[in-house]
């Protein structure tokens, strides 16, 4: 009985300790060999937007090119052979793969692992995918134990949770968004096979100065010469129906070289000057 009291309370506390000032401030401490320190949105940037969104068209070309070849032939795809259609296109694209598995950190739960191949510093490693909240948004019940809300230097909130409210959210407003035919986002990242494979970054633990961060956020403002047709991949949406804002994306860039079989590590905290 205490056993599954102690159990629940590890939970509780995993959703809420990240609202908890005084553990905010202690684990601030623990990580201050790969602390960010920021000026603003516009300093926050280790490599420039317009490179962070070609390599993006590069591998959503991709992955139309495969889903319209498997269509051509009136085949029907599982969501297996989804995910390995974006396993392969991330390899041949980008020359890594990327994955989850339990992490290696205890009590840590599910981790985002390079499975395969070679990253180089600078490049795009993954991608924060769900709801895009304004400042002005309501997110009150989305947020109650849901450790998944990202906060950007702006005050713009993703919700990458995957489950409970939070995932009804994101799939009636991917839904409502649509152009005709034409989905303008990816909802595949709400099950186990993300037909997105950088769709995973909401799972990358928070590093420790024994387990400095081998990559970074950063904040993308998707432009609107970005191809219609490749909208689909994006795996983020905007809450609001009329937000005349471009739509706001989160990716993770490494910091350094990283190779196979490496856990990657973020900073989950930032501070702007």
């Amino acid at each position: 009985m205490f056993r599954k009291v102690l159990e629940g309370f590890r939970f509780k506390w995993k959703s809420y300790r990240h609202r908890f000032l005084p553990w905010i401030v202690l684990n601030i401490s623990k990580n201050e060999k790969t602390l960010r320190q920021v000026k603003g949105r516009a300093e926050d940037k280790l490599v420039p937007d317009e490179e962070v969104s070609q390599k993006l068209v590069r591998l959503f070309r991709d992955l139309y090119g495969a889903d319209r070849r498997v269509h051509s032939h009136e085949q029907v795809a599982g969501d297996g052979d989804k995910a390995r259609r974006g396993h392969d296109a991330m390899f041949r694209t980008f020359g890594f793969c990327i994955d989850r598995k339990p992490s290696t950190l205890p009590f840590a739960g599910t981790g985002v692992f390079i499975t395969k191949g070679f990253v180089p510093r600078g490049a795009t490693v993954a991608m924060y995918p769900g709801t895009i909240y304004q400042t002005y948004e309501p997110i009150f019940l989305q947020s109650i134990r849901n450790p998944f809300v990202f906060r950007c230097i702006d005050g713009v909130l993703v919700d990458g949770k995957d489950k409970g409210i939070s995932k009804m959210v994101y799939k009636s407003c991917s839904g409502r968004d649509r152009m005709g035919p034409l989905a303008m986002s990816d909802s595949s990242w709400l099950t186990a096979a993300p037909q997105n494979p950088l769709a995973v970054g909401q799972y990358v633990n928070n590093c420790s100065d024994e387990r400095p961060a081998n990559v970074c956020y950063q904040e993308l403002d998707v432009p609107d010469a970005f191809p219609v047709e490749l909208r689909r991949y994006l795996p983020n949406v905007n809450y609001g129906p009329d937000s005349q804002r471009p739509l706001r994306c989160v990716v993770l860039v490494s910091l350094r070289d990283i190779r196979a079989g490496e856990e990657l590590f973020s900073n989950y905290y930032t501070i702007v000057h």
